[in-house]
């Protein structure tokens, strides 16, 4: 069955005062400011229209709408017009009839007659308006000028624009604006002469356009269309569940045909996403059924013998004899297990129950080590929770945003386009990064403030900004004496009042004008609501808890905690982070970030596994290598992720991992760590899974099946049949058994079920009983540490230089990043047509830096540290400042990480990414490691 959503024509409104109308006879209430469209349709009255969509806010150019109101004159457009007490208004008559037909007949005078061949045939909603209005004939003929030759545009990879089809309706326009904040797409000409344009270049592909498919799923004809829809034709049933790259969570309507994916289209009653998406989730979901997708089990002795493809029952047999022989050989703490956060929550809870019962210790880690680990330590310490304090519409009700470390607009786009929208509506924006990222100056957006610190110096800016709002008292004294640790907020201000940390003195770390940031201090203490976002530019440095820690302690200084548009919010990078971390993924703790030492949790994990679990933390990810290499740690069950992609000092990564004498990998493809493993276990991709995923603001949503799993199981089964063979039974019926399993060790978790997540859509945790519907705001009504009410403690920034410095051999610092159309390693996006937007990884350079060493734009140079070289293409690029280079790791060709140090946070081992001491020359052959990997690089003739 297909589920349709209704479109009302115009957004909803939201006031305390309620309007009475009459329509049709019908009497209607609805909030003040509601279009009388849309109170006809809340009514259950269908108002003819074209432009109108409420994905949009109202525009009157099609005239479709037109009804008639008692007392005013003419037939005004329903979408512009707003409600008024005691209205009465009437839709349908003979003379409205008439008018519309006599629109309707001017748009198919100009419209290709090919409905049987049409691609939208049948789901159009131009022909639903001619139909509706009654249309049989059209009296102006098809003679004349007309625009049904108009050239289709096939650039763009993933739909086709054809202007034959083009009503001239703006919701292209429109969308591109409103919605995703780009303006790629304008009006040009004016009356018959008006057409939709991507812009001066005449095509999307060399547009600004960032394929966002605002455009398309606003189109209400032919005439932007997905190719799938194309090649496939209309869908016959949809499902819904939720997008599997970035962490903001975005649920979609899979239109299906079979068990074939027709289009992915963004379910308008998603709670993060509201209707709209990304180039990733919306266009490059074809990874699921890429040819290089494995799905049988496979085995081998050794790393230098070729696959053997094997029975499920022999590669569990396998896998488990060995890991057995291993805990023999060398002692049960010699094996553990990395859990994913592109997997469910369920499939990541039964890996970690599996190491812990079945393999008998705590050494299991994830992928959040190398990312967000300081986000779970930094905030637990401040506030007394691991995760951000706000959901994502908060951002509405923002005055002042500060963003440091992170790119919205590329890392996490729909959320990026939202909090673009609230800038366009007057909201102020600061921004804390070394490179000039888009939302510093973009369409009708820029920074009030662009703080470029020099990478590595986030404690002395956030320590500056603190003592500015401490001596210039702008401290919020009546939230802090309320809510806050008054001993030690007293001796944070102390810390911060000291004059070192004065924007004047901190200029000659962080680069930052004093003057400059004295006034990003001002405008966030007292601009109004301000809200701190933050990435992994704040996180993967040596002092990344340090630096979460000082956001923290700026959100409780200036009272900005616990109400909407302000707050502490991490921008998660995969899918379920979040979820990996609640669900136990850490050696020191088990779900919901209890620790295993504590005897009364651990009890209850023990009563209810039937197994004895060690009191113990195990070993974190950087340990496990260090321990391979050294002898101790000898067998590792890896759940999908990359880590000889991913995790730095990549050949310190390949010793490890090839000292091993068992590595068991669980993915969708072969990727850089099967290379050394010894067991292939065929995971199943998001469009086969049956679970839930919990993104950035703590949403839990479901993720249906939309096909039957490729591999014939799914993956907890995988891991269930494992412990099983290992000697530690295993079972669940289902995923739904797995979550209430969740629930009944977890207390955030203890309201969810599947069930009612089938029923309302998502909650956000805590959500702590049948009748919760979670907390969108954390914090709201106090702190709380440890499951009880506590107060909000302010810690001591003290800014420790990173080790890691620029030098006469080693003179740039090398940063990175993630692009809009890869995500992550790139596993999934360069299997798709987004390789189409960047094809390799490219290395920034400033012209200052490029022409001291003969760099000219497109030349390949040699990237070189004290760990590794390798080569990328360069690019002169004014983004960065002097002296610093950045660049992205989505290909594996480029092993960027290759050159990042084995340098992390003092408090989490998350590897400092951000700040690698380099020297950049010009090259003109591939390095020694993509040489050495057998990579086919492209050599800059000479």
């Amino acid at each position: 069955m297909s589920i349709q959503d209704i479109d009302y024509g115009t957004p909803a409104r939201e006031s305390a005062t309620m309007v009475t109308l009459d329509i049709d006879g019908r009497t209607v209430t609805v909030p003040e400011g509601t279009s009388v469209m849309r109170a006809a349709m809340e009514a259950g009255i269908t108002v003819p229209k074209l432009c109108a969509t409420d994905m949009l806010d109202a525009y009157g150019s099609c005239r479709l709408c037109m009804v008639e109101i008692e007392g005013r004159r003419g037939t005004p457009a329903s979408c512009t017009t707003p409600v008024a007490p005691g209205m009465k208004v009437h839709t349908q008559n003979e003379r409205l009839g008439r008018l519309r037909r006599g629109v309707m007949e001017l748009y198919i005078s100009d419209h290709p007659l090919d409905c049987l061949t049409c691609p939208t045939n049948g789901n159009c909603e131009l022909q639903d308006m001619a139909g509706a209005v009654g249309l049989r004939s059209v009296r102006y003929g098809y003679e004349g000028e007309n625009h049904r030759a108009a050239v289709k545009d096939e650039s763009n990879p993933y739909f086709t624009f054809d202007p034959s089809k083009c009503i001239v309706c703006s919701r292209c326009v429109r969308a591109c604006g409103e919605v995703q904040g780009t303006f790629a797409l304008t009006i040009d000409g004016r009356g018959f002469d008006s057409k939709v344009s991507p812009g001066a270049l005449e095509q999307f592909m060399d547009s600004e356009c960032v394929s966002c498919g605002a455009c398309v799923q606003a189109c209400p004809t032919a005439t932007l269309t997905e190719k799938s829809l194309i090649e496939l034709g209309q869908p016959e049933h949809s499902v819904i569940t939720t997008c599997a790259y970035c962490g903001v969570g975005c649920s979609f309507k899979a239109e299906m045909k079979g068990t074939t994916v027709v289009r992915m289209v963004p379910h308008k009653d998603g709670g993060a996403n509201e209707g709209h998406s990304c180039v990733k989730g919306r266009f490059a979901w074809g990874y699921a059924t890429h040819a290089d997708r494995q799905t049988q089990p496979m085995i081998r002795e050794s790393i230098d013998d070729p696959w053997r493809t094997v029975s499920w029952e022999e590669a569990i047999t396998y896998a488990a004899t060995r890991l057995r022989a291993v805990q023999q050989k060398y002692g049960r703490g010699s094996i553990g297990g990395i859990t994913s956060s592109r997997c469910t929550n369920e499939e990541v809870y039964v890996v970690q129950k599996m190491i812990r019962a079945a393999f008998g210790n705590n050494n299991v880690d994830t992928c959040a080590r190398v990312c967000h680990s300081p986000t779970g330590y930094g905030l637990k310490q401040t506030f007394g929770t691991s995760a951000g304090t706000q959901d994502f519409k908060s951002v509405d009700k923002s005055d002042v945003i500060l963003v440091i470390g992170a790119n919205p607009t590329d890392g996490h786009p729909v959320f990026g386009s939202r909090m673009k929208k609230r800038l366009r509506q007057g909201a102020k924006l600061i921004v804390i990064d070394p490179r000039r990222i888009d939302l510093v100056r973009s369409p009708h957006v820029s920074a009030t403030h662009h703080l470029q610190l020099r990478p590595g110096t986030n404690v002395a800016a956030m320590n500056a900004l603190a003592h500015v709002i401490v001596t210039e008292e702008l401290v919020d004294r009546n939230f802090v004496a309320d809510r806050c640790d008054p001993m030690e907020f007293a001796r944070w201000e102390a810390f911060v009042r000291d004059p070192r940390h004065s924007p004047e003195n901190t200029e000659q770390y962080t680069g930052i004008p004093a003057a400059e940031m004295r006034a990003a201090a001002r405008l966030y203490a007292t601009g109004g609501n301000a809200a701190i976002y933050y990435g992994l530019g704040v996180t993967e440095h040596s002092q990344g808890s340090t630096a979460v820690m000082g956001m923290a302690n700026l959100a409780m200084a200036t009272g900005n905690i616990g109400r909407d548009g302000v707050g502490v919010n991490p921008l998660r990078g995969q899918n379920n982070v979040q979820g990996s971390c609640d669900m136990g993924s850490f050696p020191h703790e088990l779900t919901g970030y209890r620790h295993v030492s504590d005897d009364v949790v651990r009890q209850q994990f023990e009563e209810v596994w039937n197994a004895a679990l060690d009191p113990e933390p195990g070993l974190r990810i950087p340990n496990m290598f260090d321990s391979a290499v050294d002898g101790t740690f000898m067998g590792l069950f890896v759940q999908g992720e990359d880590i000889a992609q991913s995790d730095p000092n990549t050949q310190h990564v390949f010793a490890a991992l090839r000292a091993m004498e068992i590595v068991v990998v669980q993915d969708l493809f072969l990727n850089e760590t099967a290379a050394f493993a010894h067991v292939f276990l065929p995971g199943t991709s998001f469009l086969e899974k049956d679970g839930t995923f919990t993104n950035a603001e703590r949403r839990i949503n479901r993720v249906r099946p939309v096909m039957p799993s490729k591999t014939g199981k799914q993956e907890w089964e995988v891991v269930c049949d494992l412990a099983t063979a290992m000697g530690y039974p295993m079972f669940y019926r289902s995923g739904a058994q797995i979550m209430d399993e969740i629930a009944r060790l977890t207390p955030t978790f203890s309201g969810v079920s599947f069930e009612k997540l089938d029923r309302v859509g998502s909650v956000q945790w805590p959500c702590t009983d049948e009748d919760s519907v979670g907390t969108p705001i954390m914090h709201a009504d106090g702190f709380v540490r440890e499951g009880k009410a506590s107060q909000g403690r302010f810690m001591i920034t003290e800014y420790v230089p990173t080790e890691e410095r620029a030098s006469r051999f080693y003179p740039l610092i090398l940063t990175t990043g993630r692009i809009l159309s890869h995500y992550n390693v790139g596993a999934q996006t360069r299997r798709t047509a987004n390789v189409a937007w960047h094809p390799e990884d490219i290395l920034e350079v400033h012209a200052h830096d490029a022409e001291e060493r003969g760099i000219r734009d497109g030349d390949l140079v040699s990237i070189a540290s004290r760990i590794g070289a390798t080569t990328l293409r360069a690019r002169i690029s004014d983004r960065m400042p002097q002296g610093v280079v950045y660049t992205t790791f989505h290909h594996p060709v480029t092993g960027a990480n290759v050159v990042t140090t084995e340098n992390s946070d003092w408090a989490t081992n998350c590897p400092e990414y951000k700040v690698t001491a380099v020297q950049v020359t010009l090259s003109n052959h591939p390095s020694d490691w993509q040489i050495r990997r057998g990579d086919l690089v492209e050599v800059a003739a000479e």
